[in-house]
Parts: structure tokens; sequence; C-alpha cells
């Protein structure tokens, strides 16, 4: 296909895209209005802080509009999420490997499973003890006020760190794609990872240790882990294919001795 054709064609996929994004936003708009999903996040906090009648307070006029609009955008992206992924797919697999493509097609919907477990673990697990932790530090001299946007910006982007961070497997899986990494390399850099993700923990968790260590520590571990089983998976692939290729090529070789033609 002619360069300027590829413009037009993403030109196409991505105002397809914007457009399923909006009306997905619209829809999931509905949602936040009436099904009382501003309820679901505020709950976590009126259990921290043991107060059912909890509300959190705003100071525009049109903030309580501005905030459902940005988690209905959220939730439009994850609704529209199977038609990017189509549309993605459409306009790059005509330049992938066969075995890219087999591997490509599942690990697209394996990200979105994993960013919602990741959301699952912070919502249910994280985000209490996180809360718990802060309010450990009130005293008689402070009195909060739960500011509606500073209150649940804390919130979404705990849940979408956590979101981002379950999409380990599939980094280490595009990069092996791309041969970048291999199973021996990750294997080898195994207590490099481990220090890292540390690291990452302690800026996504503020807790003590035990919060740390079972809230994103050890799930990021095993992710890490999965990653090797995925990269390695690649690899065998891709070795198979090596073989298969060598063996054809073997196939179309004159026997030994015998005279080539002109």
């Amino acid at each position: 296909m002619p360069f300027l054709d590829h413009l037009e064609e993403l030109r196409w996929r991505l105002l397809w895209s914007i457009v399923a994004v909006v009306i997905s936003s619209i829809i999931a708009f509905a949602f936040v209005h009436y099904f009382g999903v501003l309820d679901l996040l505020v709950e976590p906090i009126r259990e921290a802080y043991d107060d059912p009648g909890l509300r959190l307070i705003f100071l525009s006029p049109a903030d309580p509009f501005f905030v459902t609009l940005r988690l209905a955008i959220y939730g439009g992206l994850i609704l529209s999420f199977p038609i990017l992924v189509y549309h993605t797919w459409a306009f790059l697999s005509p330049a992938l490997e066969k075995d890219e493509k087999r591997a490509i097609m599942p690990a697209l919907y394996l990200g979105l499973l994993l960013f919602i477990a990741g959301v699952a673990l912070a919502y249910f697990a994280a985000l209490p003890m996180t809360l718990a932790f802060f309010k450990g530090f009130l005293t008689a001299s402070l009195e909060g006020q739960l500011e509606i946007n500073a209150t649940l910006g804390f919130i979404v982007k705990l849940l979408f760190a956590f979101g981002v961070v379950f999409e380990l497997p599939i980094v280490i899986l595009a990069l092996s794609l791309m041969g970048l990494v291999t199973p021996t390399f990750l294997r080898s850099k195994r207590r490099h990872a481990i220090v890292l993700i540390t690291v990452l923990a302690s800026f996504i968790t503020p807790g003590d240790a035990i919060t740390l260590t079972v809230m994103m520590m050890f799930p990021l571990v095993l992710l890490y882990e999965f990653g090797i089983l995925l990269s390695a998976g690649v690899y065998r692939r891709r070795e198979k294919a090596e073989r298969e290729e060598r063996k054809h090529e073997a196939s179309l070789e004159p026997p030994t001795g015998a005279v080539r033609t002109q």
C-alpha cells in the first residue's frame, strides 16, 4: 500500500476510535450519574474514617459535573477498549509476522484483564490500608475537609497506578517480540528486578512493611515471573520457526555430487 494510503487508513482508524471513545463515554456518563459510581469510590473513605454519612465537599458549582465527566471518560476508555484494539490490530497486522500476530492479539486482551485485576487489588485491599495509614497522622489540632477533586484524584491515581504496573508481563512480552530481552537475560536480572519492584512499590503504596510487601511487591514479583514464561514462549516459537526454515532450505539443496544446471 502506498504511503499516502497508509496515512488515509490511519486517519479513518483514528476517527472511528475517537467516535467509539465518545459514544462509550456518553454511556459511561449515564452509569456514573445514575448508578452511583461516585459512591463506590467514596465508600472506602467512609469505611476508613468510620463515618457512613461522610460527604465530600466541592468549591465550585461546576465541580460535581466535571468530576462526573472525568469519571465518564475513564469509563469510556475501558468500554471502548475492544474497539480500540480492533482498529489498532487492523492497522498493524499487515506488517506483522504470523507468529507475532498469534502472540499480540491475545496479549492485548490479557493486558485488559491484568489492568482490571490491578485496579481490583487496589480498590479492595491497597486503598483501605493506605487510607488507614494516612488517617493515623490526624491529631486533635487537625480537622479534615475532603475536597472532591483532590480526594477522587488521589483515589483514581492509585487505582490507575496499580492497573498500569500490572501490565508488566505485557511489556516484557512486547520487548521479547522485538528481540530486546531474552528469558536468559530476565532470569539473570531477577535480583535487580526485585530491587526496582521494591522501590516502585514504596512510591505507590505508602504504609508499613506488610502493606508494601503484600499489596504490591509480591504480585509484581509473580507478574515478573509470568513475564519470563511469556518471553520463553516467544523464543521457543521463534526457535521452532527457525528450525523449520532451515529444514525447508536444506530440502531445497541439491544432493551432494549433483550437477547444477544453468
